[in-house]
């Protein structure tokens, strides 16, 4: 049973505080990265808000498809909308294949304290990761069976030292196996049940397949024919109507849920520095939904989904996440040249040669409709490969259409994506006015091929931007059961029995932990969740007197084993700190102790931050056991 969304009941208690004082959660600090801490280097001086926004412009530079080395930074010239901006840093990154055994070597994540958990992922060392998307929500079956294949086969001849991992999407978004540079453990994975392919909860319904059964049938036992009613609307079409409806309802389900899925990706991605290449194996996923001059209302099952698309495409950028969609259908043909094709029904005039009837009481025919049927599949695989265009151009990264070579189209995507130059400028005196602001790179040597970001929105670091696609529900996305851990706040978390020895004689709040508890049967036992918050990830306002503050929203829900939601703390915080505190707290970190009641059995309890000035959030999902022997 999938878990429910988390729905906030009640209004956040608001609790201000200075500093809680606990015991210690870690010796290893949270070190930073370029747009979030990461694990492997040492912190920096505490650093509250920087006088310059420098914008980083990941650029693959290819000659025929094959990647381009050793430019220097005068070649390039980077202009925001239309003005020339000094490059203020320029370096190379070269794929695993082209560096030397020394720059592409692991860097091993620093051991954790026991029963303590980061949101910060384990990662190799490398110029760029590579996330392989299997999209079975938008795939039919037969074509995701060959994707597998192909991948097998790829990861065979991977590159060693390339850094991989794997998704799947098909309710929701859920990671298979985390980074690896060892070809060998992602084979395992992907020949196991757990990398076996999915049907589609959406695609090919048996739904869709009684209508068509329906609408057949009709038109055989009228003979080809039928009398339209008196409010001139015959019963084929309108099943035929109600057909194109619900695809286009059953259409609005795959794009928001496939957008959703690309929004956890950018925000699980977004503590991993430099470059991000997710491979996106997809079988259809449209841009539009255009008239259908074969149904009575053509405009009805209208769809555009630009703006959501490209809102995404900006939240993906902005985490340095290039989309390489792979068209999982290979080459396409046309539907009349396939063996199982049946034409689809038609009405047209019984008096004339064609057209649609448009007439009350005129008799109409069902015909064969070969030529509509190939030109609306035509229509649909270009609407189809506009979006993932689309995604490509926004993000940097490259589309793969119509070709049954997936596993070069892969190793083309993973070699290419990895071997880039970034280019970081600062721009001029234009405000912070959240408008989008177009960037432009140019090689002196124009017979080059360039793929790189085409802008971004210009947003004051310390406001919640209006383009982040899912911030009215950010919370709700961060604490979904199952999902990838959001990694936009990094933070550890230990969690403990209050009986341990480590947590017993410190301050535990009394009193029921958890709206629901008084709905749980006992007896209960008490769980302690110590945060440990990296400042960097949270936005700080600064008062007249020197002082920061930033709100904050914290949540634990705990859901049993089939993702039924148990208990649940919800809490606002205001964290105040004094100017002279902020250097120590850079360096310790905030920390948050938040208490939870659950009865004896097996739980994963969903841990969250979510800064509410910025719409940010950081989360983790641990396992956890209560023992009645405990209690």
């Amino acid at each position: 049973m999938e878990g429910k969304p988390v729905q906030i009941l009640r209004p956040i208690a608001r609790i201000i505080l200075s500093i809680l004082i606990i015991p210690a959660l870690c010796s290893n600090g949270l070190a930073q990265a370029t747009q979030a801490p990461a694990p492997q280097t040492a912190a920096p001086a505490a650093t509250l808000r920087a006088n310059a926004n420098l914008v980083l412009v990941d650029v693959v530079v290819t000659d025929h498809g094959t990647p381009v080395h050793n430019l220097d930074r005068t070649h390039f010239h980077v202009l925001e909308d239309g003005h020339q901006q000094p490059i203020a840093s320029f370096d190379e990154h070269k794929s695993a294949a082209t560096e030397t055994a020394a720059t592409s070597t692991t860097a091993p994540m620093p051991a954790l304290p026991p029963h303590t958990f980061t949101n910060v992922p384990n990662y190799p060392e490398a110029s760029a990761v590579n996330v392989l998307l299997l999209d079975g929500l938008n795939t039919p079956l037969s074509s995701q069976m060959n994707v597998r294949r192909q991948m097998i086969q790829f990861l065979g001849n991977v590159p060693a030292g390339t850094p991989l991992a794997i998704f799947t999407l098909s309710s929701k978004l859920r990671m298979v196996e985390g980074f690896t540079t060892h070809a060998a453990e992602l084979t395992k994975v992907l020949e196991s049940p757990k990398g076996s392919p999915l049907q589609s909860v959406i695609l090919d319904s048996q739904t869709d397949q009684a209508v068509d059964s329906v609408i057949g049938d009709m038109a055989n036992m009228t003979g080809g024919a039928t009398q339209p009613d008196a409010g001139g609307v015959t019963a084929l079409s309108t099943l035929q109507q109600f057909e194109a409806d619900q695809a286009a309802f059953q259409t609005d389900m795959r794009v928001q849920m496939t957008l959703e899925a690309m929004q956890q990706l950018a925000r699980y991605l977004a503590a991993i520095p430099g470059r991000k290449n997710v491979i996106w194996f997809s079988g259809s996923f449209p841009i539009a939904l255009a008239p259908d001059s074969t149904l009575d209302n053509s405009f009805e099952a209208m769809r555009n989904y630009s703006d959501d698309i490209r809102d995404t495409a900006e939240l993906l950028a902005a985490s340095r996440v290039a989309v390489y969609p792979v068209d999982a259908r290979g080459l396409m043909t046309l539907p009349a040249y396939d063996a199982s094709y049946s034409p689809t029904s038609n009405l047209v005039s019984a008096n004339s040669g064609g057209g649609r009837s448009r007439s009350r009481g005129r008799a109409t025919a069902n015909r064969p409709s070969t030529a509509a049927d190939n030109q609306k599949a035509t229509e649909q695989n270009m609407a189809e490969h506009a979006t993932m265009q689309q995604l490509a151009e926004q993000t940097g990264g490259q589309e793969f259409f119509n070709t049954n070579g997936l596993k070069e189209a892969i190793a083309t995507a993973v070699s290419n994506g990895s071997s880039y130059y970034t280019i970081g400028f600062i721009p001029g005196s234009n405000p912070l006015d959240g408008q989008f602001r177009k960037i432009q790179v140019n090689l002196d040597s124009r017979d080059l091929k360039l793929a790189y970001r085409h802008g971004y929105y210009a947003d004051a670091p310390d406001k919640a931007t209006e383009h982040t696609p899912g911030a009215t529900s950010m919370i709700v996305a961060a604490m979904l059961h199952g999902a990838p851990p959001s990694t936009q706040i990094p933070f550890e978390a230990r969690v403990l029995p209050a009986s341990d020895p480590l947590v017993r004689g410190t301050a535990i709040p009394a009193g029921p932990a958890g709206e629901l508890t008084p709905s749980l049967k006992p007896p209960l036992e008490r769980l302690v969740v110590d945060l440990k918050i990296d400042p960097r990830g949270l936005v700080f306002a600064s008062t007249p007197d020197g002082a920061i503050h930033t709100r904050a929203e914290f949540m634990l829900v705990a859901y049993d084993a089939d993702g039924r939601r148990v208990n649940y703390v919800d809490h606002g915080f205001q964290i105040n700190l004094k100017s002279g505190q902020m250097s120590k707290t850079m360096q310790d970190g905030i920390k948050i102790r938040l208490p939870i009641d659950l009865p004896a059995g097996q739980f994963s309890l969903r841990i969250a931050v979510h800064d509410l000035a910025a719409a940010r959030a950081g989360s983790v999902e641990v396992p956890v056991t209560v023992s009645a022997a405990n209690m």
